[in-house]
């Protein structure tokens, strides 16, 4: 279909077009998602995301964890290393600034085209220059600029999501490496009493002061204690290393790394199940995000309504006509549409795609917004009965069997007990204490998972029961 308009009209309808659809267009900003993403987890993260796009940035990184590793590492410490230092976390932000820009780019118009033509019929030759471009991309530019900023929306949350993930990883690592040295220095202990009493065992019964049976028990104690011993060693060597990969420490920089001697002290007061229920109705980035997918999908399929019957190009064109014969030319212009017809497909499939889409990310919102409370209440049972343990070695298991090896090592000094006896309760103290670890480290670990669950990032953690299993039974028999 062609028609005549004067190309200056033209000019300034396409121009005001174009401009309606530049101004229109969606774009992303990595600086201000991180910025954003460190205001949503400002506990977490201190405003420490950053993304180094630079050499010049790299170095400026590298020496703000040089300064971290100078010192004996705390739990805080070790999360603002692993968000400066990490490869991980870089990636892991680069990719997102990746996603953000092409749900930005999907929001914008396609770009038009220029055609050129030359026909020949003798004695005539004509010229046709075409600018063609999608009325209909520009039609539903708003439509697809708000699904790109919905989409955009679903890439921060997704970041700070991601971000908090690493957070709670590197917090539980961290967790688990102090825990393991600290238990090492008590296996120790255990392993060299256990050697001593072997030793004095079989010297006891060389000179007949000491039955067969008694000694094998010792020297049983012994071998059992050594292969503890062990594992000990390579668990503290284990969880140091994975602390390690989640600091995305270099060689040189796992070298440098300082651990404190010892887990923290459990906080005096836990918080109570009235703030924790106050938490779990504040915005959560779970539910946002559900929300978000959900408005997204909704945005889309409105617009799959439209675009899934038809496709509409309009194009403007300016030609000219040379008669070779006369020398005469003949300018000419004017304007078509194309429309694509749905006959073989109306696009009913791709419509009930995006229905089916929308249904599940509905759903999908039903769901976590169900789970929420549930997911915050487990885990903060799991907080609490870890707490209520530690607390009940700290006041009640640790104080008894230090009593005991106190009062063993009068009846001793008294000629009242053996020496056997009073190296075992010595070591029953000392297994106490690391069960006693075991159970402040589980603490750390529930800590770390409910500050994640209470932002709306629930995290599946499994609560072994705490005791002091592992430690060996006592060969004295009392």
């Amino acid at each position: 279909m062609m028609m005549t308009m004067p190309f200056n009209k033209r000019y300034k309808i396409v121009s005001i077009l174009f401009a309606s659809a530049l101004t229109g267009c969606a774009s992303v900003n990595i600086d201000e998602a991180l910025q954003k993403t460190n205001l949503d987890s400002s506990k977490f993260t201190n405003g420490q995301v950053v993304l180094a796009k630079s050499s010049d940035e790299r170095d400026v990184l590298q020496g703000r964890a040089q300064e971290l590793l100078a010192k004996n590492l705390n739990q805080s410490d070790a999360v603002q290393l692993a968000l400066i230092n990490s490869p991980a976390v870089q990636a892991l932000i680069a990719q997102n600034w990746s996603e953000a820009a092409s749900a930005a780019q999907a929001g914008r118009m396609s770009n038009p085209y220029f055609a050129f033509e030359r026909m020949v019929t003798s004695p005539e030759i004509e010229f046709n220059r075409w600018f063609v471009f999608g009325l209909l991309d520009l039609i539903t530019l708003p439509q697809r600029k708000g699904i790109a900023d919905k989409r955009i929306e679903q890439a921060q949350l997704r970041l700070t999501t991601e971000i908090i993930d690493q957070v709670t990883l590197v917090r539980q690592a961290w967790v688990r490496a102090v825990a393991a040295e600290q238990s090492l220095k008590y296996a120790d202990q255990v392993f060299r009493s256990a050697e001593a009493s072997a030793e004095l065992a079989r010297r006891m019964e060389a000179v007949g002061n000491l039955n067969k049976i008694t000694r094998a028990r010792q020297q049983a104690f012994y071998a059992d204690s050594a292969t503890q011993f062990a594992n000990a060693k390579q668990t503290s060597v284990s969880r140091r290393e994975e602390l390690v990969r989640a600091l995305g420490l270099s060689e040189a920089q796992a070298k440098e790394l300082k651990l404190p001697n010892r887990l923290p002290d459990l906080p005096k007061q836990p918080p109570n199940t009235e703030f924790i229920a106050q938490q779990a109705g504040l915005e959560r980035l779970d539910i946002r995000l559900a929300t978000t997918t959900l408005e997204a999908a909704a945005k889309a399929q409105g617009l799959n309504n439209i675009t899934s019957f038809t496709d509409i190009e309009l194009g403007f064109n300016r030609g000219t006509k040379f008669d070779s014969a006369s020398g005469e030319s003949t300018p000419k212009q004017g304007y078509e549409i194309s429309i694509r017809l749905p006959i073989f497909d109306w696009g009913n499939m791709s419509r009930d795609a995006m229905n089916a889409q929308t249904l599940a990310a509905f759903n999908r919102l039903e769901g976590v917004t169900r789970n929420a409370s549930s997911n915050l209440r487990e885990t903060y049972s799991a907080y609490r009965t870890a707490y209520d343990i530690s607390q009940h070695y700290r006041k009640e298991v640790i104080p008894v069997r230090k009593a005991i090896a106190e009062e063993s090592q009068l009846r001793y000094n008294g000629m009242i007990i053996g020496v056997f006896e009073l190296i075992a309760d010595s070591r029953d103290q000392v297994s106490a204490v690391i069960a006693a670890i075991n159970a402040q480290q589980q603490f750390w670990l529930t800590d770390a998972a409910l500050q994640s669950s209470l932002i709306g990032r629930p995290t599946i953690l499994q609560v072994p029961s705490v005791t002091g299993a592992g430690m060996l039974a006592n060969p004295a028999g009392h």
